[in-house]
């Protein structure tokens, strides 16, 4: 039942990223059709040109929206983070109920999808509950990045050092936004990715990724990156924070112990 909610979820997440994708080299304007185009990318694109036309200054523009999108989500995030450091929690005991019911025949794999449950409904943890806000927040963060991608205004303006429509010349921003990758995800996995060698894998492979495509992209798709990820630092040190000062000093004892 896990697997085919999680496989259901999964299909959901590619059909949005498929949908913005399929246009994702095709202007936005208010004849762009689909449910898409009319209600997430053009709303947001036009939101963009709004605030542009306030400030003067397109880069101003996308550093201000891209501030207030993650303000809005910010909720969701919270809940997705408490969620995740619940899940985290009752690990031990998860980790216990497998080695009891090691045993891979039917009836002892079922008492173990029992015993599972009623930790759950011990500890009144939801395990999909983390995975709601991720569906509502994909699609916002996707359309944002196809209006800053499809906004031809956003093209025609510089900010700073570069053209906000030209990959960066001095490839000064694709590296920042690598770094500030880096550090959220570090924050974000904190305590969790020396237990498991795939996310420790994806700690270096995600700036990396992101550093070859800021290179070759539009620079105020970098410039949303980088102002993103600083968000998502600043975010994670205060919701995290107790757990990342116990862990570096736990980290600390450990090698003085040494």
């Amino acid at each position: 039942m896990k697997k085919r909610m999680f496989l259901i979820i999964g299909l959901i997440l590619l059909t949005t990223l498929l949908t913005g994708c399929t246009e994702y080299n095709q202007p936005i304007t208010s004849e762009s059709e689909g449910f898409w185009n009319e209600y997430i990318v053009y709303p947001l694109s036009k939101f963009i040109i709004m605030v542009a036309d306030f400030t003067g200054d397109y880069g101003l523009s996308i550093i201000i929206v891209t501030i207030l999108i993650r303000l809005l989500i910010l909720p969701l995030m919270i809940k997705q983070t408490k969620s995740s450091k619940a899940m985290q929690a009752i690990q031990p005991e998860m980790q216990a109920l497998k080695e009891k019911y090691s045993s891979k025949d039917q009836k002892t794999q079922q008492k173990l999808q029992q015993e599972t449950m009623a930790l759950f409904q011990k500890h009144n943890i939801n395990p999909l509950a983390g995975c709601f806000p991720i569906l509502i927040q994909m699609p916002i963060l996707i359309g944002f990045y196809h209006a800053i991608s499809r906004t031809r205004e956003i093209a025609e303006h510089n900010f700073l050092w570069f053209d906000l429509g030209s990959p960066d010349p001095i490839y000064l921003l694709p590296l920042i936004a690598g770094a500030t990758t880096f550090i959220q995800q570090k924050m974000m996995m904190a305590g969790t990715a020396n237990q498991n060698p795939q996310m420790a894998m994806m700690l270096w492979l995600m700036p990396i990724m992101i550093i070859i495509f800021a290179i070759s992209f539009p620079a105020a798709l970098s410039l949303y990156w980088v102002v993103g990820n600083l968000f998502m630092i600043v975010q994670t040190y205060f919701i995290k924070g107790p757990d990342l000062k116990t862990q570096k000093e736990t980290g600390k004892a450990g090698g003085a112990k040494k």
